[in-house]
């Protein structure tokens, strides 16, 4: 556990003050210490969903809130906290695509905690998507119409640029980004006593054959976002195999489409207003249609309650809602063993 709450700051301040430490009453406060959870990406969409669902299940935690824009985080925190008095919800801005700021955030982030006991690396973008309308057309034909809709291969491209670093920005914010942030918060995370969780935000639409090592950027292509949701996965695996034995375990999930700001990108909302009917009938075929930002959490919520060490490491979980709308976790192979081999 990663932080003290107030209460057990007072009654050791008290203790102290009567003449020393009383470790009984320190050892049970300490049992009751907040599980720390941070969130990027928490101002709006999937991470802000998962923020209220997090607290609705457990008010005791304390979240701290990754995000970009202050002034957002900061009307999310009073929600929160009006909805959920005794939570503890901080904030640490920080811009993923800009590793200057991970660098500070991260600095700020190792002098508040001891330790870190989830991260959900869930902030990403789509820049200037564009749908392929060639290809949706011969697809609606095909026998791979479910798939296609379910997964949205080959109905998508995207642009992207060069960020201040150097690198393409889909790439940073939605892989180097977070991987500096996990190499920096080490220490908070690697207790082979306790151990701690990371869960990335990855997709059904994350395909190898849009991934390349020679290109593992995506510079030269057209589906940066498909290329760098297999690079996640890609890297999940990585991680496990290297930090397993210090205590940090890593999941990949896909929160199926909801609608959110991402998806809005896509098509505007009136849109899929439009489309909804047609929508909600597919889904008694295609489980990926979440729709909602809190169905879509369902795979986020349900692996922070396992055990890590006891996940398959392997495996992305997919949240699924069926077409009565009922919620449900479905499990997919990670496909990235002949890449590590």
């Amino acid at each position: 556990m990663g932080e003290v709450g107030p209460a057990a700051a007072r009654n050791l301040r008290t203790s102290e003050s009567s003449g020393g430490v009383c470790f009984t009453a320190w050892k049970c406060e300490c049992a009751k210490m907040r599980k720390v959870v941070l969130i990027t990406g928490a101002s709006s969409g999937i991470g802000l969903a998962l923020c209220k669902r997090l607290l609705a299940e457990d008010d005791e935690l304390h979240l701290c809130l990754a995000c970009r824009n202050r002034n957002k985080a900061e009307a999310v925190r009073a929600s929160l906290l009006a909805s959920h008095p005794t939570a503890e919800v901080t904030i640490v801005q920080v811009d993923i695509s800009n590793l200057q700021s991970v660098f500070r955030a991260s600095k700020e982030l190792k002098q508040r905690f001891q330790r870190l006991d989830c991260i959900y690396l869930n902030a990403g973008i789509m820049p200037n998507p564009q749908l392929n309308i060639k290809a949706l057309f011969f697809g609606l034909f095909s026998r791979k119409v479910i798939h296609m809709f379910s997964t949205a291969e080959g109905l998508l491209t995207q642009g992207d640029k060069i960020t201040a670093d150097g690198l393409q920005e889909v790439f940073e914010t939605n892989v180097f980004g977070h991987f500096i942030l996990i190499r920096e918060l080490e220490p908070l995370l690697c207790h082979s006593d306790s151990p701690s969780q990371l869960i990335w935000t990855s997709s059904r639409n994350a395909r190898k054959s849009n991934f390349s090592l020679e290109d593992f950027q995506h510079s030269k292509g057209k589906e940066p976002y498909s290329s760098s949701k297999y690079a996640t996965d890609l890297l999940s695996v990585a991680l496990n195999r290297n930090f397993n034995q210090q205590g940090l375990y890593s999941n990949v999930v896909c929160p199926g489409t909801a609608l959110t700001n991402l998806t809005y990108g896509i098509l505007p909302p009136f849109i899929w207003t439009l489309l909804m009917p047609a929508i909600l009938l597919l889904r008694f075929f295609a489980n990926a249609f979440t729709l909602t930002p809190y169905n879509g959490t369902e795979a986020l919520v349900w692996l922070f309650h396992q055990k890590p060490e006891s996940l398959n490491p392997l495996i992305k979980y997919l949240s699924a809602t069926t077409g009565f709308g009922r919620n449900y976790i479905m499990t997919q192979k990670v496909n990235v063993l002949t890449l590590l081999h």
